[in-house]
C-alpha cells in the first residue's frame, strides 16, 4: 500500500519523516508532488522518496492521499485531481477551515475523507493532531490513519465541531509559545544573560512544565501553586502577569484564531 502527499512542504516533510522513523512505510511506498523542479530536487535530497511534478500521478499511485497544500490552493488542486480520485481511497486533509462537507461537495459524498490538524512540533516528533472523519471511513481505516498521525506525535479524535478549537489550541499555538519563549529570553538578556543561554533556559522551562502537565495528571493551576511560595518571587511575577491581562490576552488571541479558521 502506498501513501502519497500532494505538496511536500514543512508539514508534509514532518509527517513523512515520522512515518519513515516508525517504519510504517518504506521509502519506495511513499511519493509526493512539488510544484517546481527546484523544490522537487530539495525534497528528493532531504527525504529520499519519489517526488513528481504531477499531482494526478500521486493520486493514481496512492491508496492513502494526503492533501498538504495551503488552504488558498485547495480549490485549484481539487479541480485538478477530482477526476482521478477513486472510491475506496482515503483522503486526509490538513487545511484549517476546509470542512468535511466542503470537501465532499467537491469530491463526492461517497469519498472517504479524514480531516486533520497537525502542528509544527511534528518536525521533532512531538506534534499534536486533532482528527475527524466522514461516515465512509471505517473504524479500522481511522485506526490506520491515527497510527500514521501518531508516528510524529500524539493524536486525538474529536467531533468536527471542535476542529476550529483544535486549530487555536494546538495548530497555531506553537507561535504563541515561541513568542513567550522569546519574551522570557529577552528579559533574561536585559539582566545580562547571553542570548543563546537565555533561549536554552526559557525553552527548557517550557518543555519541562509541559511534561509535568502531561505526565502528572494534575491541574495546571495546582502545578502553578506549587511554584508560588507565600511572599515569594513567583507569585509576584504571576500577580503582574494577571494585572497586565496575560490570561485574557491568550484567550482573546485564540478566539480570533478560531474565527479566522471558520472563515477560511
Amino acid at each position: 500500500m502506498k501513501i502519497g502527499f500532494i505538496g511536500c512542504g514543512n508539514m508534509a516533510s514532518a509527517m513523512i519523516g515520522g512515518i519513515l522513523n516508525k517504519g510504517l512505510y518504506k521509502k519506495e511506498e511513499i511519493l509526493a508532488s512539488n510544484p517546481t523542479e527546484e523544490e522537487k530536487r530539495r525534497s528528493e535530497e532531504r527525504l529520499g522518496i519519489y517526488i513528481t511534478l504531477d499531482n494526478k500521478e500521486v493520486v493514481q499511485k496512492s491508496e492513502i492521499l494526503v492533501l498538504s497544500v495551503k488552504p488558498q490552493f485547495y480549490q485549484e488542486v481539487l479541480d485538478e485531481i477530482r477526476d482521478v480520485v477513486r472510491e475506496g481511497q482515503i483522503l486526509i486533509s490538513i487545511a484549517p477551515g476546509k470542512t468535511v462537507g466542503w470537501l465532499e461537495e467537491r469530491l463526492g459524498k461517497e469519498k472517504k475523507i479524514v480531516r486533520v490538524m497537525p502542528n509544527t512540533p511534528a518536525l521533532v516528533g512531538e506534534g499534536m493532531t486533532g482528527a475527524c472523519a466522514n461516515e465512509n471511513v471505517s473504524e479500522e481505516e481511522m485506526k490506520q490513519v491515527c497510527e500514521i498521525l501518531d508516528s510524529f506525535g500524539k493524536t486525538e479524535v474529536v467531533p468536527e465541531r471542535l476542529m476550529d478549537a483544535v486549530v487555536a489550541v494546538s495548530g497555531s499555538s506553537p507561535a504563541y509559545v515561541f513568542l513567550f519563549i522569546e519574551a522570557m529570553a529577552d528579559a533574561a538578556v536585559s539582566e545580562g544573560m547571553p542570548r543563546q543561554q537565555a533561549y536554552k533556559f526559557a525553552a527548557q522551562a517550557v518543555l519541562g512544565s509541559a511534561k509535568m502537565v502531561l505526565e502528572s495528571g494534575r491541574h495546571p493551576g495546582d502545578l502553578k501553586d506549587m511554584v508560588c511560595s507565600p511572599g515569594g518571587t513567583t507569585i509576584e511575577a504571576v500577580r503582574r502577569l494577571e494585572k497586565d491581562g496575560f490570561r485574557s490576552a491568550v484567550i482573546e488571541a485564540m478566539k480570533v484564531c478560531v474565527e479566522k479558521s471558520k472563515n477560511m
